[in-house]
């Protein structure tokens, strides 16, 4: 059994539930056709299920990476793309990803959280390679800071945008991408 398939029977799961909550890992097994002791091979939690659809996301920014102009674009309009190109892999589950996010911050699940900011930080180091951006040093660390606070404000106000097209997050990173791009210009980055 693939792994694309066990995080697609988790997610019709949910959908029918209508809560990533209601989800457990023997329905999920049951769902995909296996054991309960074969998915747990592969997945051994349901957060493990939750981080298939992020990878998916995340395999979503490097493909849009690939495109024949990407060198020529300017690195704010790369960033915008790939940002988008992941939050676009989630829509389809848009309604499910609070609840994966709410399911990490549940107190008895202090251990989820610290891997939610491992996420976070692989989500943007991603972000940062098919970017193509170069700093190094304290440039690249400042550059870092700003990229996960703009990629996690888009992701939280996309979490509620029901704009067509997520047009509302749209402008709403492209606003961010260019304040920072104009206070990175006055602290002298290139």
């Amino acid at each position: 059994m693939d792994k694309p398939h066990i995080v697609d029977a988790a997610l019709r799961l949910a959908a029918e539930a209508g809560s990533w909550n209601a989800v457990h890992l023997h329905d999920v097994a049951r769902a995909a056709g296996m054991p309960l002791a074969e998915l747990t091979t592969l997945f051994p939690t349901k957060d493990d299920i939750s981080g298939g659809l992020f990878d998916r996301a995340d395999a979503a920014m490097l493909l849009a990476s690939q495109r024949a102009d990407w060198e020529h674009l300017a690195p704010n309009d790369r960033i915008q793309k790939l940002v988008m190109a992941w939050l676009d892999a989630l829509a389809p589950h848009r309604k499910l990803v609070p609840g994966m996010l709410a399911y990490k911050l549940h107190p008895e699940h202090v251990h989820l959280a610290s891997r939610g900011a491992e996420r976070v930080s692989r989500t943007v180091q991603t972000l940062r390679e098919a970017a193509r951006l170069k700093s190094t040093g304290w440039r690249r660390e400042a550059e870092e800071a700003a990229l996960t606070t703009i990629y996690l404000a888009a992701f939280t106000f996309w979490t509620t945008d029901s704009s067509p097209g997520s047009e509302r997050t749209r402008k709403l990173l492209a606003g961010m991408l260019q304040r920072a791009g104009a206070a990175a210009r006055m602290l002298g980055f290139p």
